[in-house]
């Protein structure tokens, strides 16, 4: 069970990585990573975050190459959220594949 502290820093920290993403993916045409969740552990020292990442055939790309730059993306977060948080958390990315086993499920049932 999330406390209310852990609740308002997951929206605070999914927010402020969406507009993060938002600004970066624009350069590149064609591919869209949204934030679908955050999880922040009790002690507010890691987040995991969910991403969502259309087309899903350049996921795993992606992925690599956020998982790369993961300071220069903490950093950002920092400059951001530096006012509201005492101590950024550690990033954590994973890919959230909810929406390809849905459409999966679909397309099971069509048959």
């Amino acid at each position: 069970m999330e406390s209310n502290r852990q609740q308002k820093i997951n929206r605070l920290i999914q927010k402020e990585l969406s507009d993060i993403f938002l600004l970066e993916t624009k350069k590149m045409r064609g591919v869209l990573v949204s934030v679908t969740n955050v999880r922040v552990t009790p002690d507010l020292s890691l987040a995991y975050a969910y991403l969502s990442i259309f087309p899903s055939s350049q996921g795993k790309e992606l992925m690599e190459n956020i998982n790369g730059n993961v300071k220069s993306i903490r950093y950002e977060l920092g400059k951001r959220v530096g006012k509201q948080l005492r101590i950024v958390p550690d990033l954590q990315f994973y890919i959230d594949d909810s929406l390809d086993y849905i459409e999966n499920i679909d397309n099971l049932l069509k048959k």
